[in-house]
């Protein structure tokens, strides 16, 4: 909240909040002029394209979105399982998060890495960063940002994409239980000349925990013709 003017942003943890901080940042921070490449995840993509449609005098380069949960999320199979925890039964699940706050670091680690256990590799970053989870305020935030998305994520903004498809660079997966390949295939089918591609490596939604630096060195080589340019 203290990069956020409160009374101009009453609902900062909201969906509609968090497009307006991330304007907000880029207001106060960069310069009208400087030339912005938009890398974005899951929520982040509908996030990115509102972004682009309340602010069009933004100078964006390309905008990235990687596994983009853009529509339907709540009819997704991932949200048909998620919104009645989110949406009815989530402030049952505080009091669990604040007992478990009390436990050691090293306890919270192991119990993180357990959760993990199947992957092949995890990045140690993620163990960190994971150990936030542990808190109470950190919860009711996502859960309740979590909440709104699947009431407001809903019909695809086809008119921004439209008015942006030469800017955007899709990127889903092919197991993805939060954007599903037939979302995929319906918006291939809408926007044929798009730059939308569908993963052929297997990379899970949340390919933060093993494979950040894979995904990386894609982006890196498809952005290389636009960053040569400048």
């Amino acid at each position: 909240v203290s990069d956020t003017d409160i009374k101009e942003l009453e609902d900062v943890f909201g969906l509609n909040g968090q497009v307006e901080h991330k304007l907000n940042f880029l207001k106060k921070n960069v310069s009208k002029d400087i030339k912005l490449v938009l890398i974005a995840h899951s929520i982040g993509c509908y996030i990115t394209l509102e972004m682009m449609k309340r602010a069009s005098e933004l100078q964006v380069l390309r905008s990235v979105l990687l596994f983009p949960t853009i529509e339907r999320m709540a009819q997704s199979p991932q949200g048909k399982l998620m919104t009645p925890l989110l949406c009815k039964l989530r402030y049952a699940l505080y009091m669990p998060v604040y007992l478990l706050s009390f436990l050691p670091e090293g306890v919270k680690a192991s119990l993180v890495r357990f959760a993990l256990r199947g992957m092949k590799t995890c990045d140690e970053s993620s163990i960190t960063t994971s150990i936030n989870l542990f808190s109470v305020d950190c919860i009711a935030n996502i859960m309740y940002m979590a909440s709104q998305e699947m009431m407001k994520v809903v019909e695809r903004d086809s008119t921004t994409i439209k008015q942006n498809l030469k800017k955007l660079i899709f990127y889903y997966g092919t197991g993805d239980r939060w954007c599903p390949q037939h979302y995929y295939d319906e918006i291939k089918m809408d926007f044929p000349d798009g730059d939308i591609r569908l993963c052929e490596k297997g990379l899970r939604h949340a390919f933060v925990l093993d494979a950040s630096k894979e995904m990386a060195a894609m982006i890196t080589d498809w952005l290389q013709d636009d960053l040569t340019k400048l």
